[in-house]
């Protein structure tokens, strides 16, 4: 019982130690690129005026939805057949971030318990899996952090609310479910899954787009969120990731900036690597 005891607590001592210089890792004071590393990690903050274009366009689009799109699309949900209903009922539950946040977070825990008497390129694949796996968690954890924040700051009324359907009911600072529509929150989460796995697994973005786009329709027909709410939890999500992984490219973490400016993404561990470490491990 001892010994059994003795190898948890030092699996445990490992994982906080591994834990706290991946964090130190990640945030630390960028140290490449020269002295201005922002201008090369997030280009598009040096042209606000560019910027300042593209956001008035969004909140454009965004009051044309409101505006035209809104209202008609959650009354025309009162006409679908209950069995269309009830799968977008179903299918909706899939758009909560904890089902891709708690094994990510689990896998990276366990990864940082591993013992460290191993080869060294069995430490190398485990680095290279834990800045992937850091990578999913906090490109699909930041936007929905970020979404959750604003839209009960925002404080839109659902669908409903007030016993009527009224897109320009708001009552912002309310920090109530009922009134936190826009963003959506599972928009956002879907589409930070999809543009974060797609960056690491591209073959299998078809798949993933059609998660998101069902996510985001579940969340239209159930009457939780108007198409303008999922449409910006949407562009949040996307952005969010792209931010992120701008970030981990200034800290030459799983991808890296080149001379011209493009994002280079390296390689991950080869199938055969990983059956090494596993073999070395269960050794």
């Amino acid at each position: 019982m001892s010994g059994a005891s003795d190898t948890i607590l030092s699996a445990a001592k490992r994982c906080i130690v591994t834990v706290g210089y991946a964090l130190k890792r990640l945030t630390r004071p960028i140290q490449s690129y020269g002295a201005q590393p922002w201008r090369i990690g997030f280009p598009w903050f040096d042209d606000p005026q560019r910027l300042a274009v593209w956001a008035a366009v969004v909140v454009a689009v965004v009051v044309f939805g409101i505006v035209l799109i809104d209202a008609a699309a959650a009354n025309a949900t009162h006409h679908l057949a209950h069995f269309v209903v009830e799968f977008f009922d179903w299918i909706t539950d899939f758009g909560k971030s904890g089902w891709f946040l708690w094994p990510l977070g689990l896998l990276f825990l366990a990864l940082a318990a591993l013992p460290q008497n191993i080869s060294a390129m069995s430490r190398a694949v485990q680095a290279a899996l834990m800045v992937r796996v850091g990578f999913l968690f906090v490109a699909i954890g930041a936007p929905g952090l970020f979404a959750a924040i604003v839209k009960n700051m925002i404080g839109r009324a659902r669908p409903g609310v007030g016993g009527s359907v009224d897109p320009y009911l708001f009552d912002p600072f309310y920090w109530t479910p009922t009134y936190a529509s826009l963003p959506s929150g599972h928009g956002t989460a879907a589409f930070a899954v999809l543009a974060a796995f797609a960056t690491l697994f591209p073959r299998a973005r078809t798949v993933l787009l059609i998660y998101a786009l069902l996510i985001l329709v579940s969340r239209v027909v159930l009457r939780a969120h108007y198409p303008t709410d999922v449409a910006l939890g949407a562009l949040t999500g996307i952005i969010g990731v792209l931010l992120v992984r701008r970030w981990f490219a200034l800290q030459r973490l799983g991808f890296s900036i080149s001379a011209d400016g493009r994002l280079v993404q390296y390689p991950g561990p080869s199938l055969r690597r990983l059956k090494s470490v596993a073999r070395e491990l269960l050794a």
